[in-house]
């Protein structure tokens, strides 16, 4: 297979003190990640936070090979790394270590350290995630129907969702890295309210399955030095583990988290009461 050579950009760590110094434009700067998915690229960002990268793979008719990433320091991206690819087009083919797996829309493959190269192949849009690892699980291909869905919130207070939950302790084993999506539904628009932060995990939001006019509001900041960033579909922001991650949204839409950390305890949150937000 011949490598195709990533589009990668860096994200350093942003302290909160400066963060709140921070305009709207050095917001975006610091934490938005526009046009991950390009024709016949694949585009990386890679972050300082618990060095997870996240990016995409649009394959066009012809397969891309992702495998030297320079900024991890190693022969092959996952020589010391895992990874999650969630498919957000139309029906594609991911390869690595000899097998292929057909994800269509919504699928998680999730692939373990050691896997080599990968390519990407078909009609998909290919979000990549990959963080550090330590050991090899199993690779395995995870489907909408196979996550485990827990429902919460209400149409009363517009945030009634499914999360399903795919590369998580509770449907398979992996180092450090959770991935999931939260799916709305019809008339409700908020994520993740009341908001809480984990300081011991970065997380990772992608919206997607939205209108080309529609927008995301991302709540990021301190509990009492709260910021926001404008989203449109099939972008991607980093929160970080000092920063509350919630948002809503002009019209429905899907979004993508992921997270890295010390743990992949999905539970280890602090939750931020509405009385101490500012």
């Amino acid at each position: 297979m011949t490598q195709t050579t990533p589009h990668v950009e860096i994200r350093h760590a942003v302290d909160p003190v400066t963060a709140r110094q921070l305009d709207t434009q050095g917001l975006r700067d610091a934490f938005h990640m526009p046009d991950l998915f390009a024709e016949g690229e694949i585009r990386l960002v890679y972050t300082h936070y618990d060095r997870m990268i996240a990016g995409g793979a649009v394959p066009t008719g012809k397969a891309l090979v992702l495998d030297h990433v320079k900024q991890t320091g190693t022969a092959s991206i996952l020589d010391r790394r895992e990874m999650g690819i969630v498919n957000v087009g139309d029906a594609g083919t991911v390869s690595a270590a000899g097998e292929s797996w057909e994800m269509g829309r919504g699928d998680v493959l999730y692939l373990p350290m050691g896997a080599g190269p990968v390519s990407f192949d078909g009609a998909g849009r290919f979000y990549i995630l990959s963080a550090p690892a330590h050991m090899a699980h199993p690779a395995r291909l995870v489907t909408l129907a196979e996550a485990k869905k827990v429902n919460m919130g209400s149409a009363a207070t517009a945030n009634e969702r499914t999360i399903n939950q795919f590369i998580h302790p509770d449907v398979m084993p992996s180092c450090q890295l959770v991935v999931g999506y939260t799916q709305f539904h019809g008339g409700s628009v908020w994520n993740t309210m009341p908001a809480h932060v984990h300081d011991r995990r970065m997380e990772v939001y992608l919206y997607f399955d939205m209108a080309e006019d529609a927008r995301v509001f991302h709540f990021m900041g301190e509990p009492n030095e709260t910021r926001h960033l404008v989203m449109k579909n099939e972008e991607a922001v980093v929160s970080p583990p000092w920063s509350i991650h919630c948002g809503a949204g002009t019209g429905s839409y899907t979004f993508i988290w992921a997270m890295a950390g010390d743990n992949v305890d999905y539970r280890d949150v602090e939750m931020v009461s509405m009385e101490d937000l500012r």
